[in-house]
């Protein structure tokens, strides 16, 4: 056996070996890669943009949140208003009405003691006439009656 030409065939198997592996293995395997490569950069791009929209969310959500704190504070704050007003218009229409109330308690007392004085001025004549009456034994006539009575509640 010649070892120039298992050389020779050594290097011609080569060079076809290798024309074959360019040819038709190398890019198949470069599309792979080029593919994986461009599979891996859209998620880790997908990933920033997912990680940038969360912080976005996130900040809105904290942004909202404030903005339905101070919302809800300055509601608050309007109903304390509110009800501070309620309660003094109710406290102002309580002592109206009280007073209402004790300038009619006060009326009627007075009407009952007129009504009560009067009363009594009606016994206390009746009385009188009576007493007379009986002082005299003799009744007084009607007209003289009247005078008389009329006489003593003036005096009282």
């Amino acid at each position: 056996m010649n070892l120039n030409a298992t050389i020779f065939f050594q290097t011609l198997v080569f060079f076809v070996l290798a024309w074959f592996t360019m040819k038709f293995v190398w890019p198949p395997l470069n599309r792979a890669i080029e593919e994986r490569r461009q599979k891996i950069a859209a998620g880790l791009a997908d990933a920033e943009r997912g990680t940038a929209d969360l912080a976005q969310a996130q900040a809105r959500i904290s942004l909202l949140e404030s903005s339905a704190k101070a919302e809800n504070q300055a509601r608050l704050t309007e109903a304390e208003k509110q009800a501070a007003a309620v309660i003094e218009q109710a406290r102002r229409d309580a002592e109206a009405e009280r007073a209402r109330i004790l300038a009619q308690a006060k009326q009627e007392a007075e009407q009952e003691m007129q009504r009560a004085r009067d009363s009594l001025r009606d016994s206390v004549a009746d009385l009188a006439v009576k007493g007379a009456e009986q002082i005299l034994k003799r009744e007084v006539n009607a007209q003289a009656h009247a005078d008389l009575l009329g006489e003593l509640k003036t005096q009282l």
